[in-house]
């Protein structure tokens, strides 16, 4: 699907990925539907691709609140219409072990992304049905794919999202509109300055093999992806290599994701 004259809808579009596939969309000629919680930053990224020259609106919205949701895609569909793309980009959750983690914490990790992506699919849904094409893109993590050690609650919400959007892809055969997946290495945004500690649980077999992308190096390959009409977009390269090293061998990767990531008896 061409980017250029569509309208693209972007969770969690305030910072990191999500605005600078927000920028690169409206570069490319998207009208871009801007969604995240954070009022302040959300307008202030819709007005600076407006002074650029792009299209932008901002929606501000707890993407955690379904009347929330229901009530701002219906304001969406009324005073833009139809977004051509939706980027379910929206994640939060922090790298623990089970009995570090809160229930109220495990709560929220299912809340955001899963919930999030479900109550926006939901809402938009009908009308995408209604007209017979689009496309459903998720966010996803490399937790989606294969675990690690002390990730429990944040790798369960990602295998939810993943397990949500196989599913939707099976429901939604035959009627225009697609599923796809984005599965991105690690990317230098705000998420690992504002959850200290959690770079060093990756295990060090990905520390070794992957670089850290920019935000604006992640939005152009999935801009890419999105349109070669890929189902699954996993990048960067030696990420998509141990994905299908992991396909045909998983008892290697995992063990060694076991071996080389985090031990309790390391933490403080």
């Amino acid at each position: 699907m061409q980017v250029r004259g569509s309208t693209m809808l972007i969770t969690g579009a305030s910072s990191g990925i999500g605005a600078a596939c927000a920028r690169r969309a409206a570069a490319m000629g998207a009208r871009v539907v801007l969604l995240a919680r954070t009022r302040p930053a959300l307008e202030q990224l819709a007005a600076a691709i407006r002074a650029a020259g792009g299209a932008a609106d901002a929606y501000p919205v707890d993407l955690t609140d379904a009347n929330a949701v229901a009530a701002t895609v219906e304001r969406v569909l009324a005073e833009v219409g139809v977004p051509d793309i939706v980027l379910s980009n929206a994640g939060a959750g922090r790298w623990l072990f089970l009995e570090e983690t809160s229930p109220d914490e495990a709560v929220a990790m299912m809340a955001m992304p899963y919930f999030a992506a479900l109550y926006l699919t939901r809402a938009l849904l009908p009308a995408m049905l209604k007209r017979g094409r689009g496309r459903l893109i998720y966010v996803n993590s490399p937790a989606a794919l294969a675990p690690w050690p002390g990730a429990t609650a944040y790798t369960a919400a990602r295998w939810a999202l993943r397990g949500f959007a196989e599913a939707l892809r099976a429901d939604l055969h035959g009627t225009g509109v697609r599923v796809a997946t984005v599965i991105p290495g690690r990317v230098s945004s705000g998420y690992f300055e504002h959850n200290p500690g959690v770079l060093e649980r990756e295990p060090r077999l990905s520390r070794l093999l992957l670089p850290t992308l920019t935000p604006e190096q992640a939005a152009a390959h999935m801009l890419r992806g999105i349109e070669r009409d890929a189902r699954l977009i996993i990048f960067p390269t030696p990420l998509k290599l141990l994905y299908l090293f992991d396909r045909a061998l998983p008892g290697p990767v995992r063990w060694l994701a076991a071996r080389t990531g985090a031990r309790r008896d390391r933490l403080a």
